[in-house]
């Protein structure tokens, strides 16, 4: 292995490492009651050394799901057919194998991580960060201009709702069994209102029309 390789994959892994400790340090004390001086210290490393990793406390929970943003741009710009069918089908097998993603699981540790997410006001805001950088990168795959960031913002916000509504039905006690017909049905309908509704220059490009 290269050293640059080797050096990469120390890096990744240090991530991996603090990440952990303060996600497990969070659900035990919550959020607001741990620091960031307590972080690095069970993760046995300096302040300012956790800081060059994670510029912000709440980027020690947000990596967790930092593979995920830009998601939908991935799965637009690697499709041969319509962005709009490529998306439908990309949440649909989500559901299938009950990725957390999209709110369809119920393994306690993903429950518990939801919970710290969804119930601490300034990893919403952060989370909040991500969606919007995920947006502007699906916006630049379709095009870059009004309609395309028109087209994002809405693709965006069903793929948001949809995996909010799925994780407050199984946070609420439902199961996932019982939930995962509800939840194919309304991303069905979902997609098919943005397939109908998008602007008219957007349509073209999201449904491989030509201009």
């Amino acid at each position: 292995m290269s050293e640059t390789g080797l050096r990469e994959r120390k890096k990744r892994r240090m991530y991996q490492v603090v990440s952990d400790v303060a996600v497990r340090l969070f659900l035990e004390k919550g959020f607001d009651a741990v620091s960031v001086a307590e972080v690095a210290a069970a993760a046995e490393i300096s302040k300012p050394t956790l800081f060059r990793y994670f510029p912000a406390k709440e980027d020690l929970v947000l990596y967790r799901i930092a593979d995920h943003e830009g998601e939908a741009a991935r799965v637009v710009a690697g499709a041969e057919g319509a962005p709009v069918e490529a998306l439908r089908r990309h949440f649909l097998e989500g559901l299938e194998r009950s990725d957390p993603v999209t709110g369809l699981n119920d393994h306690p540790q993903v429950l518990a991580f939801h919970a710290l997410l969804y119930g601490t006001p300034s990893l919403v805001a952060r989370a909040h960060t991500h969606q919007e950088r995920s947006e502007a990168a699906l916006a630049e795959v379709l095009g870059g201009d009004l309609d395309a960031r028109l087209a994002a913002g809405q693709l965006m916000a069903v793929l948001r709702v949809l995996a909010l509504e799925n994780w407050r039905r199984i946070a609420a006690g439902e199961r996932v069994a019982d939930v995962r017909g509800d939840a194919v049905a309304a991303a069905e309908r979902a997609f098919g209102w943005l397939a109908a509704g998008l602007p008219p220059v957007g349509r073209s490009r999201l449904h491989g029309e030509s201009e």
